[in-house]
């Protein structure tokens, strides 16, 4: 059985990353990070799958449509 991709959050995020919050959206907005999306009308979330992808590689990521 293939894995979901599921959608986690923030503090999911920084603790599997270890970037803080502000390097996280600075590198969001550079483009080198993958980007939020949305999950409710105040609430968002990423990919789990696009951050296994700059997990594995962060200097080589590009976003792609995953």
């Amino acid at each position: 059985m293939a894995d979901l991709d599921r959608i986690v959050r923030l503090k999911t995020v920084l603790a599997r990353t270890g970037l803080s919050r502000s390097t996280l959206y600075r590198k969001m907005g550079e483009g080198t990070f993958p980007r939020q999306v949305p999950i409710s009308v105040h609430g968002a979330g990423w990919r789990e799958l696009a951050i296994n992808l700059w997990i594995a590689d962060p200097a080589g990521y590009r976003p792609e449509k995953l």
